[in-house]
């Protein structure tokens, strides 16, 4: 990877990509640094203080702490995710714009890129509203002021955090189109990797933490919440480093399928007869699954945030990110959109009738329908697999939340997530990167 990168230095073209990259990322951290206005930033710690095992503690977490400051980049990627969510939904649903889709070329994706980004701002508009009243709840929101009306604080914060999360989608737009890979994807990897140190801090103090402090009672003394055994931080380092390892392995992982393309003569040449493969990755879809199944199964619990009477409900108890209801929904949705990317990504009928007008068949498959029903056997068990893979690292250290307190306290339950997600984009970053590179290898031999 490093090499990649110092290779890729070395071109004008791709240094100043990386360098548009970097300034896009830099702009998105001076941006988390900044408060709007009319927000008590000691009160809004001490609240977030309270919340790192919930919801707002995973918000928190993929926004790159920018929602407990009540920044200006406070709600970061999360309305665009949801938009896009909803409208690949609606992209299958609604056959009109499943034909905009598939048939509208260039300008029906343009469409569709519209449309995602009304969404968003229509759904940062109702999430900035929901954390205002967060806001105020946690008492953090100073509605007098000398030089402005009561009303104006209301208008001023939740207007900053919809134009922020504009700001934060036209800047991933702009890293897609100047810079190098995904840029909502690196966008969600800087936010979670600048976090790292802070939660490496908080499991060293930790680790040197006393055992027990002292208690409401003279003399008597309790368990201390913030401890963390040493064994425990041991187990989490290497089931990290195992993660990491796993991670490698799936992502370059594929099922082939050997494609035999018979033999046609043209005048007096011969064409085709070679053999090539099919390949379908095992993770197709990358890390958009976790991404997808976080912003809908964060859903409940966020709806029971934003209005406060409804803080000690049902839902906001056992939608928990370490209790049961919110693991099973999130595994289940994890799984759900593994097997939904897959669909959209292959299509068996179109792969087989390609293949039929291209002289190419499967060996023991007839063409046609045959070849259709087994491109899709095949593609079930691999994503099932692949889904399976995924939902395992996002949950399992959920299940080890729920059962160990100081897992809890160290943030463990974010650990998997977090991991898979750097992993994942670090590494289809590089692969784009190195593409790049390749196209601009053999441009120079044509040239």
């Amino acid at each position: 990877m490093l090499q990649t990168l110092r290779n890729a230095w070395k071109i004008e073209e791709l240094r100043r990509k990386l360098l548009f990259m970097l300034l896009i990322v830099l702009i998105y951290r001076l941006g988390n640094a900044v408060t709007v206005p009319y927000i008590d930033g000691a009160l809004l710690s001490q609240y977030f203080a309270g919340q790192q095992n919930t919801i707002l503690g995973l918000l928190n977490t993929m926004s790159g702490s920018a929602l407990e400051r009540a920044s200006i980049f406070a709600l970061a990627i999360q309305p665009y995710i949801n938009a896009s969510i909803i409208i690949q939904l609606l992209t299958i649903a609604i056959p009109a714009l499943e034909r905009l889709s598939k048939e509208g070329g260039e300008e029906g994706k343009k469409k569709l890129e519209k449309a995602t980004r009304y969404a968003t701002i229509a759904i940062a508009l109702l999430q900035g509203y929901g954390y205002y009243s967060i806001l105020r709840y946690a008492g953090s929101v100073d509605m007098i002021s000398a030089s402005a009306p009561a009303v104006w604080a209301p208008i001023v914060i939740i207007g900053t955090f919809m134009a922020g999360s504009v700001l934060v989608m036209w800047m991933g737009e702009q890293i897609t189109e100047f810079g190098i890979g995904n840029g909502i994807s690196v966008i969600l990897f800087v936010s979670i990797v600048s976090r790292f140190p802070a939660q490496i801090g908080s499991i060293i103090s930790g680790i040197t933490a006393p055992k027990t402090v002292a208690g409401d009672v003279a003399g008597e003394l309790v368990k201390n919440p913030s401890y963390v055994p040493w064994w425990l931080a041991l187990l989490m380092l290497l089931g990290a480093l195992a993660i990491m390892v796993l991670i490698v392995i799936v992502n370059d992982a594929e099922r082939r399928i050997p494609v035999q393309y018979t033999k046609q003569t043209r005048g007096r040449r011969q064409y085709g007869g070679q053999s090539t493969h099919l390949p379908i990755k095992v993770n197709m879809s990358g890390v958009l699954p976790i991404i997808f199944a976080q912003s809908i199964a964060s859903v409940p619990a966020t709806i029971t945030g934003f209005v406060p009477r409804w803080k000690d409900s049902w839902v906001s108890t056992h939608f928990n990110t370490t209790n049961w209801p919110y693991i099973i929904i999130y595994f289940l949705l994890i799984v759900f959109f593994s097997y939904f990317y897959s669909t959209i990504q292959m299509n068996p009928i179109e792969i087989s009738n390609n293949l039929k007008k291209n002289g190419g068949l499967i060996p023991g498959i007839r063409p046609g329908k045959p070849t259709s029903e087994f491109i899709s056997k095949t593609l079930r068990k691999v994503t099932f697999f692949g889904a399976i893979y995924l939902a395992i690292i996002a949950i399992v250290p959920l299940i080890i939340s729920h059962f160990s307190e100081s897992a809890r306290n160290s943030g463990i339950q974010l650990g998997g997530t977090s991991i898979i997600i750097v992993i994942t984009v670090a590494l289809e970053t590089i692969k784009q990167l190195e593409a790049q590179m390749l196209v601009r290898h053999y441009k120079g031999f044509l040239e």
